[in-house]
């Protein structure tokens, strides 16, 4: 139907994760229909990431040289690692601005219907990294099954003196109680927190 350049074009945008045929057609048009000027910006981007990008030697985030940002930060905390399945996951934990230790990437997830398995991911390395001295490991893979049996299976691999923590799950704020299935709610239950009362909430002959 089209000329084997656009076709290729559409071929290739519709490998890209959630890019259907469709909507690689729609973004192929619209790429010539733009000056040469204005899109050969984007085609010089996508080289030069692939030529100037890879993985962090110690955490495998990415990274432009041999260490991540976060890795050749010295007020970084050292002896403190989280967990992540994918670089893209650390995104939104340095955006709460409330961790400030280091990372370590995984590559994926446990699934052996999949065919990932123990060697598939970055396990040794995190096992090196924390005999050098970690404290603590908290575990951020994704709340999903695959998520739940890599953390699992990180608690039993590490030493027993090194503290192994999960983040908490549970209701999202802003939520409401009707929305959230009995997993969430189960979840919240378990790690619920105690409610500090303040002087002004407090009711007569109570104490905070």
């Amino acid at each position: 139907m089209y000329s084997p350049a656009v076709e290729r074009l559409i071929t290739e945008l519709s490998k890209l994760p959630g890019i259907g045929q469709r909507t690689a057609q729609r973004l192929t048009f619209h790429i010539l229909r733009q000056r040469a000027e204005d899109i050969l910006p984007l085609a010089e981007a996508i080289v030069e990431v692939k030529e100037r990008i890879g993985f962090c030697t110690r955490c495998f985030n990415l990274a432009e040289g041999k260490l991540c940002t976060v890795c050749a930060d010295p007020r970084r905390e050292q002896d403190v690692i989280c967990v992540v399945e994918q670089p893209a996951d650390i995104i939104p934990i340095e955006r709460t601005h409330e961790f400030r230790g280091l990372y370590h990437v995984l590559g994926g997830a446990l699934s052996p219907i999949d065919g990932v398995e123990p060697g598939d991911l970055h396990l040794t390395e995190l096992l090196t990294r924390v005999r050098q001295g970690v404290r603590e490991v908290i575990v951020a893979t994704n709340p999903t099954m695959t998520g739940e049996a890599t953390a699992l299976y990180i608690a039993d691999l590490l030493p027993a003196e090194v503290r192994v923590s999960r983040l908490a799950s549970g209701l999202p704020v802003g939520g409401d109680l009707e929305y959230a299935d009995e997993l969430t709610l189960g979840r919240a239950l378990t790690g619920r927190l105690t409610l500090h009362r303040s002087d002004a909430f407090c009711g007569e002959g109570e104490t905070p």
